[in-house]
């Protein structure tokens, strides 16, 4: 069983920048691909980026491709989202996953909220 806590949310101007993180416990994490995902009110739940179990492949919405970085240190057991150029429509609750084989692990989400 892993647990994961996400952290570094907030309020920020639109152009601006925020560092996500998500501390994660359990075994043998560093076998886990990481990705983030996010959800506005009133939509569903979306893939922002992933990156494997070594960070070799790493991919990102089209969206954000450009303005967000997901990097992970799996000495640490923490995974890390940088989002610059901040805009509005990047408001959302955050959530970190990691996922290995048929289990799923979710964090309990940070909010990010981008104002014009």
């Amino acid at each position: 069983q892993l647990q994961l806590v996400e952290s570094g949310g907030g309020l920020v101007q639109s152009g601006g920048s925020l560092r996500l993180s998500c501390a994660a416990s359990g075994s043998n994490l560093d076998r886990y691909a990481v990705a983030w995902f996010r959800q506005a009110p009133g939509k569903e739940r979306e893939g922002v980026s992933c990156a494997t179990t070594r960070s070799d492949v790493t991919n990102y919405a089209d969206s954000v491709k450009g303005r967000f970085t997901i990097s992970r240190d799996n000495a640490k057991n923490m995974v890390y989202l940088q989002m610059n150029s901040l805009k509005p429509e990047d408001t959302a609750v955050y959530f970190c996953r990691y996922s290995g084989g048929p289990y799923n692990f979710w964090g309990q989400g940070t909010q990010v909220t981008v104002s014009s």
